[in-house]
């Protein structure tokens, strides 16, 4: 194994387990209505402001090589209502339970959309990493950023439905290792198959999923402890925190 690809699975580390950084509220003793509310709607507007400007146009770009505009533009949305085909399917029949608000369900949701997210992302990652250097570490940088309020969005509600920080953790951990292990996949098995093509319906399949997380699961939970201030001030900041990081690493 060469030392570019060496790099490429360092940078797919990095990138996936930034989710972990999304824990420290987590480390907060007290239970605080404040924290559930401000995450929730925060992971939300991340999630969506993600999908529209970063997944999104990303499919088409890599679509719009294979097909005319409106072929391309119907097949981004078929894609898309597949993604939220699937996360409702997952919503639907994953088992209520009995902790407060459905938090932990939340979660678990959260965190079966961002692997599904990561999988792609981790190898896109490794792919730049492994053709350019200084590609895979603007792209590590930026996965990065986005990738602490999604670990945010899985650590909170299982926190504070369950009360225990270790399963916080590891779930955020498992998540974030999602992203090495397309990188691994990518590597062994699929970097002949992988076109832009395939990537391009992965894109939109996931904005689908995150979109459905994000307003269905998310921000319905943040408002429904009814302190509407918090939630949209949140939901506000987790915007221009993706646009800023977008701007910036794009």
């Amino acid at each position: 194994m060469d030392k570019q690809v060496l790099y490429a699975f360092l940078l797919t580390t990095i990138a996936g387990l930034s989710t972990v950084i999304g824990c420290i509220f987590i480390l907060f003793p007290k239970k605080t209505k404040r924290i559930i509310i401000g995450s929730l709607s925060f992971a939300s507007a991340v999630m969506l402001t993600v999908s529209f400007i970063d997944l999104l146009p990303e499919s088409y770009k890599m679509l719009s090589r294979s097909f005319y505009l409106f072929p391309c533009i119907v097949i981004i949305l078929i894609a898309m209502n597949i993604g939220i085909l699937f996360s409702f399917l997952i919503d639907k029949y994953l088992p209520e339970g009995k902790e407060e608000n459905g938090l932990f369900r939340v979660g678990i949701i959260s965190m079966l959309a961002i692997i599904a997210h990561n999988l792609p992302e981790g190898m896109a990652t490794f792919m730049a990493g492994n053709t350019d250097i200084h590609l895979g570490i603007s792209l590590t940088i930026a996965i990065a950023l986005h990738n602490i309020p999604e670990g945010i969005s899985i650590s909170i509600p299982i926190y504070y439905a369950t009360g225990s920080k270790k399963k916080a953790f590891w779930y955020t951990f498992i998540s974030g290792l999602s992203e090495l292990f397309g990188a691994i996949i990518t590597y062994l098995f699929l970097k002949p198959l992988i076109t832009e093509q395939i990537m391009g319906y992965l894109f939109a399949i996931i904005a689908g999923i995150m979109f459905h997380i994000a307003l269905f699961e998310l921000f319905p939970t943040s408002w429904r402890y009814k302190n509407k201030g918090i939630t949209i001030i949140y939901f506000l900041i987790g915007i221009f925190f993706i646009l800023i990081n977008h701007f910036i690493f794009k």
